[in-house]
């Protein structure tokens, strides 16, 4: 501690200082303190050390301060205060009550099989909250960082020093075909027929990084009829034509329940990867993205797989 640190009050004393004021007795004050008289008054001497002043007098009517006491109380009682609201806890997110708005980053698939879900939790608890998506992108960490997004949800490679994430999914591949496909109706769907079979090609995202990498590992070339930017057209696509689609797990059984599509397994071995929720460091206990990240958790967390804390900030 430096010669000018060790010059100012602590709070200890500025607590005494106050109790004194108040009580205008060593005893009351040492018991509200919790310390011993001997104790007290040691510090009392300490405070008039410090301040160059005796401070508070004994009198018949007690401990009185003198002009100096009476020109500090308000600066301890000011001081105090202050020190007081540091230490409060962080106020709580009532969801009930709030009003604001929650900027999300995630891919087109996430607003097929994340977003109602998220919504429809939201709108029966939250009722003044809002919900915006946003793209995960270059500008993704920037947003998350800056506070200009509030949670990244996905596949997103990147995001290490500085972030936290949890996993909440785990994704395997498999291929969407028309229930009524002529060469498929048996279900079966090998490698030679995946190869022989002409496909419809999502173009985007990481996940399709992975598939095109196995692809070319493989020398496997599939005849694309088609490609797109992302899911909205996909299934009236593949419900109306022999194309074969290959997508990740949990987007393949959205679209094929809502359009009434056949999932085959995938004959190709390629590798999993984990859907997870990314948050800033600068963010972390806030209690208003906590909440947020507590209802992601709660929708969409594996119950049947073990469950998988919170990954620390890369340094």
């Amino acid at each position: 501690m430096s010669t000018e640190d060790a010059s100012l009050p602590d709070m200890k004393l500025l607590r005494l200082f106050e109790l004194l004021y108040g009580t205008r007795s060593v005893t009351r004050a040492a018991e509200q303190l919790g310390q011993s008289q001997p104790t007290v008054s040691i510090w009392l001497g300490k405070l008039r050390e410090l301040l160059h002043d005796p401070l508070f007098v004994r009198t018949p009517a007690g401990m009185q301060p003198t002009p100096r006491a009476e020109a500090l109380i308000g600066t301890v009682r000011d001081a105090l205060a202050c020190v007081r609201r540091l230490a409060e806890a962080a106020p709580e997110f009532d969801p009930a009550q709030a009003q604001r708005r929650f900027r999300i980053c995630m891919t087109d698939a996430s607003h097929v099989t994340l977003l109602p879900q998220m919504l429809a939790h939201v709108r029966a608890v939250a009722p003044g909250v809002r919900l915006e998506a946003a793209r995960i992108d270059a500008d993704t960490a920037r947003a998350l960082e800056a506070g200009d997004a509030d949670l990244a949800i996905g596949l997103v490679p990147g995001l290490e020093a500085g972030f936290y994430q949890q996993t909440l999914f785990a994704q395997d591949w498999v291929c969407l075909v028309n229930r009524r496909h002529p060469r498929l109706a048996d279900g079966r769907l090998t490698l030679r027929r995946y190869e022989a079979e002409p496909h419809v090609a999502i173009a985007s995202g990481t996940g399709y990084q992975l598939l095109a990498a196995t692809l070319k590992e493989r020398n496997i070339r599939r005849d694309v009829h088609l490609e797109l930017p992302g899911f909205l057209g996909l299934p009236a696509i593949v419900s109306t034509t022999d194309l074969v689609a290959t997508l990740p797990r949990h987007i393949g059984e959205t679209l094929a329940r809502t359009a009434d599509l056949a999932v085959l397994k995938c004959p190709l071995p390629i590798p999993g990867f984990e859907v997870k929720q990314h948050w800033h460091a600068r963010f972390h206990h806030d209690p208003a993205n906590r909440w947020l990240r507590g209802v992601c958790a709660m929708l969409f967390m594996q119950d049947a797989a073990p469950r998988k804390g919170v990954a620390h900030p890369g340094r």
